[in-house]
């Protein structure tokens, strides 16, 4: 049975949102996009969460093929990194958030063993530095 990445990706940002609710996240907003971003190079962020005062926002990774090599957090790169800021930093004027506002990004990776099932997340936190 073939799903597609859209679908894998999908599910895995449904496993992060119950993972983090089970590690005492509040979830403030979920696929967001700058108002102001629109067309073929708009950015979105996949989860934005809150603990401790601190704002996540979460970049979700999912696997769902056992022969990968690579881990799905390597998929965040210099580049992606970069967007992520961007596009928190837009989020935190929009809502009004104060200048001095503690806030990371995260990165939840995810890898669904396909015979058990059964997925394996990771939890990377502030992974811009």
């Amino acid at each position: 049975m073939y799903v597609s990445s859209k679908e894998i990706g999908n599910l895995g940002e449904k496993i992060a949102v119950e993972f983090l609710k089970k590690k005492g996240y509040k979830i403030l907003d979920k696929n967001y996009i700058p108002k102001w971003m629109r067309g073929p190079e708009k950015k979105e962020i996949d989860i934005i969460a809150q603990k401790d005062g601190v704002i996540s926002f979460v970049e979700v990774k999912t696997l769902a093929n056992n022969k990968q090599t690579f881990q799905p957090e390597d998929k965040v790169d210099f580049l992606k990194q970069r967007k992520l800021i961007k596009v928190g930093e837009s989020y935190l004027l929009e809502k009004k958030y104060s200048p001095e506002r503690k806030w990371q990004i995260d990165v939840i990776a995810i890898r669904i063993d396909s015979d058990s099932k059964k997925a394996k997340i990771k939890h990377l936190k502030n992974v811009v530095y």
